[in-house]
Order: structure tokens, then sequence, then C-alpha cells
């Protein structure tokens, strides 16, 4: 499995990004995903995953109310972020791993992150 994460940048606090994740799949449907992130000088956290069906969603309860997390049928994962903190600056990573329940944070396979930094 090959993740590619794209949609990072620079964005003002209060501001929304749009990251996306692209997996190099043939079942794609059969994968939980999920998206970790890392700040500087800081471990690695959770923030949000979803189930191999769609139907459930976990979040950390630093994004919960602000981050969506959804998926498409066409191998695709997105985090939609709204009301972005300066606090939410980081390395954003893209995971995927069979296990059906979503709130385990093990996770198989991980892509090559994409930076997000948040302004204030």
């Amino acid at each position: 499995v090959q993740l590619q994460a794209s949609g990072g940048g620079l964005v003002q606090a209060g501001g929304s990004l749009r990251l996306s994740c692209s997996a190099s799949v043939r079942t794609f449907g059969s994968y939980k995903m999920g998206w970790f992130r890392q700040a500087p000088g800081k471990r690695r956290e959770f923030v949000a995953a979803i189930s191999w069906h769609g139907g459930n969603t976990d979040y950390a309860d630093s994004v919960k109310g602000r981050f969506t997390i959804s998926r498409d049928n066409e191998n695709t994962v997105f985090l939609q972020m709204n009301s972005l903190k300066p606090e939410d600056t980081a390395v954003y990573y893209c995971t995927a791993d069979r296990s059906r329940l979503v709130t385990t944070k093990a996770y198989d396979y991980w892509g090559q992150g994409t930076l997000v930094t948040v302004s204030s």
C-alpha cells in the first residue's frame, strides 16, 4: 500500500485547509484510514480515523468539531480542517490499516506527510 498526501500549506489562524491522501491499493474499501500529525519537537499524535466502510469515525479531542474525515470510492481519503489554530501546525501523515476497529491507533501503512503551517 502506497499513500500520497497532499494539500498542506500556509494558512492564517481561523482559516481552512483540505488534505487529501491517495492510496495505491486495489482493495481500498478494505482499509481503515487515518490521519496523524507531528509538530516540531513533539511526539506524533492521532488526529482522525474513518472505518473501511465510511460509517464510523473517530477524532482526537483537540480537533473535534473543527476537522472532518471522509473517504470516496476513488481511493482517496480527505481531512477537512476548519477554524485552524497555530497549535495545529504540524506534518500530517496519512495512514491505512486492515483493522475493523476505527478506534485502534495501530496502523501498518504510512504516507510521507504534508506540512500544515498556521500563522497567528
